[in-house]
Formats: C-alpha cells, sequence, structure tokens
C-alpha cells in the first residue's frame, strides 16, 4: 500500500503578504541565552521527543510527519540582539499530544506541550543566515506598518533548511492585529 502524497504546505515568497494561519499544538522547549549556543543541544533534545513520539504513534497505526522545527523570540523588530534571547524551539505534534507522551532526551531541556495560537499573521520568506536577517524584518515590519496593522505577538521563525545549508530558507512571521486608535 503507497502512502497517501504530502500536503503541499503554504509558505511566503519574498515579498512580505498577509495570510490566517490555524492554531497548532507544538512540543517545545524554553531556553534563555544565545540560540548558536543552545541550540544545537536544544534540538536534540526536541527532535528526540518528536521522533520518539513519531514512532510510538507508528506503533499504534498512527502516521505522523515531523515537518520543520519554529522557534519564537521575545524580540521586536528595532531592538538590538546582544547574543542572549528568550524563546521557546518548537516542532508542531498531533492535538492530542501529552507531555507523557514525549520521551525526554535532556534534564537541561526538558520537552513541553504548548497551544501556539496564530489566527492573522503577516509573514516573509528570509533567504540566508540567520545574522542576516534584519533587512528582511526591516521590510516586514513596514509591511504591517503600511497595512494599518501591529504586531501582535512574538517574532517567529520556521527553519526549512539546516543553518549550515548553502542559502537557508526561513519563514519570518508576525501575528497581526488593527493598529489601536
Amino acid at each position: 500500500m503507497s502512502k497517501p502524497p504530502r500536503a503541499k504546505r503554504l509558505l511566503p515568497g519574498s515579498d512580505p503578504c498577509l495570510v490566517t494561519l490555524p492554531d497548532v499544538t507544538v512540543a517545545y522547549i524554553h531556553t534563555t541565552d544565545d540560540p548558536s549556543a543552545v541550540g544545537p543541544e536544544a534540538m536534540k533534545a526536541l527532535y528526540g521527543a518528536g521522533y520518539g513520539l513519531k514512532f510510538a504513534l507508528k506503533k499504534e497505526g498512527v502516521e505522523f510527519a515531523l515537518d520543520c522545527p519554529r522557534a519564537r523570540w521575545d524580540w521586536m523588530p528595532g531592538t538590538e540582539v546582544t547574543g542572549s534571547l528568550v524563546g521557546d524551539w518548537a516542532l508542531v505534534v498531533p492535538d492530542d499530544t501529552a507531555e507523557a507522551d514525549l520521551p525526554q532526551k535532556s534534564e537541561r531541556f526538558p520537552v513541553r506541550i504548548a497551544r501556539w495560537d496564530y489566527g492573522d499573521c503577516a509573514w516573509i520568506m528570509h533567504l540566508g543566515s540567520y545574522d542576516a536577517e534584519e533587512p528582511t524584518v526591516t521590510r516586514l515590519a513596514a509591511f504591517i506598518d503600511e497595512q494599518g496593522l501591529e504586531i501582535a505577538g512574538m517574532h517567529e521563525e520556521w527553519y526549512l533548511s539546516p543553518p549550515n545549508a548553502k542559502v537557508p530558507k526561513t519563514v519570518i512571521l508576525y501575528p497581526v492585529r488593527p493598529k489601536k486608535g
């Protein structure tokens, strides 16, 4: 029996645009340090839990494909990053996933479950290194303002390729709402 084709994921292009996204359940790890320093260990723990869940579900006859990792950062456009960032690294998981379903692979980085709300968002595709995101973020923030909107949530990134890719692909997005008075 062949597997059904995977649904094509909606992604932004190189120009900012508006989109309405569904809420998702995520397995996540919270960090409070320089992402480049803690990222490898955090991702190892996160993917360990994600693959553990995937294989446990497969034994029950449930197909579940891991999607690209996401991260939410407590950072706003126009503010300087000094090395450390508070944020959450995440993988989308089935809605009925409980923390007890996740094998823990790291004492330093426990994997938890949360619901990430989206709704109306503005997003853009960034092509290039993470260190070179500022002009893309600036374009997205200007677009949000030009639409009569304001940022209504955390800075979020979806990592579509590994950091060592020749040209990393990163979706950058912000939840948005109409500007207040």
